[in-house]
């Protein structure tokens, strides 16, 4: 094996440092962004990370009554007027919608009492690092209905999946039959058409079938692809399980049923996790089959997508959004991901 010279190995070096940057920077701006506020958004230059306080100023002015409150927002100009008011609703709504510190106006209003007597003064507040996350699902109504509809559309997809695709996988991989090489083609053509190439045909057939708008009709959509693959996946795997095992379960007075749910399919079970990981994700991150197959029982990608598009707030609040997106994917991934990793390193009879 050729070894690279000094020069190579520092480009090499160079260019996946850039690469790995190009991704990591901008998911860590986004991931902060959804704890930011919109005062922080507005900051220049803009924080990489959010702050965890909020700092003001606030002088008292005897002659109108009122109190004047001062923030830094960053770009060497020190602290600035952003609000004079003695009206705790309006005192309230700055601090909450500009800076997520979710204080009452009266709370706020007694604090600065000090600078009657003492002059201008300095406060800082601990914000409310959830308070974009509350902000998002007070904006997309129906945004807790969606995160339901989208777990209960990646389960069927993945049992419908994992049921007929496990079993067309085992067919594959044990049985012959004709034209069985143009049917293993034709499984991973399936793969190649987009979501959004079937979704209006499917469509106009589960309007006739009475399943429009509908979780199992999502299901449907989803697991058209997912079945091919599932049996692609589970095919390879099922044709490295000795036959020897299985003929020794049957010679034991086992049912070829019986065989294959406790011999063989716990044996594909690094498989079976693989293929519901991408079901999963499949189902969980689509936005253009449920946009064109539901009205009412829309999923959360979708809901998503529409709070980013169509809503004037905050990137702070698409962020949120984003974020209770990504973490159920997150969180399904980390518990099957030590059976995909065993999948990778062959079957072990």
């Amino acid at each position: 094996m050729n070894r690279l010279n000094p020069a190579e190995k520092t480009a090499f070096y160079i260019v996946m440092a850039a690469l790995l940057m190009s991704v990591v920077i901008p998911l860590l701006f986004y991931l902060t962004s959804a704890f930011t506020s919109d005062a922080e958004n507005m900051e220049f230059p803009r924080r990489l990370f959010p702050k965890f306080t909020v700092t003001v100023q606030v002088d008292y002015i005897p002659e109108s009554g009122a109190y004047e409150i001062f923030y830094d927002s960053g770009g060497g100009y020190g602290f600035e007027s952003v609000l004079t008011s003695n009206n705790p609703s309006r005192i309230k709504s700055l601090f909450t919608l500009q800076y997520s510190v979710t204080k009452s106006g009266e709370e706020l209003m007694e604090d600065f009492e000090i600078t009657k007597t003492q002059g201008r003064q300095t406060f800082v507040y601990r914000k409310d690092m959830l308070y974009n996350l509350r902000t998002f699902f007070t904006i997309a109504a129906n945004a807790r209905a969606g995160l339901v509809n989208s777990l209960i559309a990646a389960a069927l997809t993945i049992l419908i999946s994992l049921s007929i695709g496990s079993l067309a996988g085992y067919a594959m991989a044990r049985y012959t039959f004709l034209f069985k090489d143009q049917v293993n083609v034709l499984l991973l053509i399936v793969r190649m058409f987009p979501t959004v190439g079937i979704s209006i045909p499917m469509a106009v057939l589960l309007i006739r079938m009475r399943m429009f708008d509908t979780l199992w009709g999502l299901a449907i959509l989803y697991s058209i692809p997912n079945i091919a693959l599932t049996a692609w996946v589970t095919g390879s795997i099922f044709s490295g399980i000795s036959r020897e095992l299985e003929e020794a379960s049957l010679v034991f007075g086992a049912s070829g049923a019986k065989t294959f749910m406790k011999i063989t399919l716990p044996m594909a079970l690094p498989a079976l996790a693989a293929s519901s990981m991408y079901a999963f994700l499949a189902a969980w991150n689509d936005t253009i089959g449920a946009l064109i197959l539901t009205r009412q029982n829309q999923t959360l990608a979708l809901v998503v997508y529409k709070v980013i598009g169509t809503n004037s707030a905050g990137i702070q609040y698409a962020a949120a959004g984003s974020l209770v997106l990504i973490l159920p994917a997150l969180v399904f991934t980390f518990i099957i991901q030590r059976y995909v990793g065993q999948m990778w390193g062959g079957v072990n009879i």
